[in-house]
């Protein structure tokens, strides 16, 4: 899974290629994910605009993401498809994250 990182007013917006965040790609996007975040990335907004399906493993590649940042820093995200926004609901991971209609300005 090729990531594109776009760092931009003290923040790291990653997008992701997509269309699917799944098993297939979720411990490589993690992978990715942990990196900036071990290379001193803080503060980072995912970029889900590419992305129409999640599964629970690519649900849980995030959490994992978002507690390897720790209270240091903030994973917001942007962009959820009506599908992908349907299992953040349903999980309630609305209530964890900050999610954007659009990514947000730096």
């Amino acid at each position: 899974m090729q990531l594109s990182v776009e760092r931009s007013g003290g923040r790291c917006v990653v997008g992701l290629p997509g269309p699917r965040l799944d098993a297939a790609v979720a411990a490589e996007f993690k992978r990715g994910i942990v990196e900036l975040i071990d290379t001193g990335a803080d503060a980072i907004v995912l970029d889900f605009g590419a992305v129409g399906f999640i599964d629970s493993s690519g649900l849980g590649a995030v959490v994992g993401a978002y507690k390897h940042l720790g209270p240091r820093g903030k994973l917001e995200i942007a962009c959820l498809s009506p599908a992908v926004r349907k299992v953040f609901a349903l999980t309630r991971m609305d209530r964890v994250f900050t999610i954007h209609d659009a990514v947000p300005a730096p």
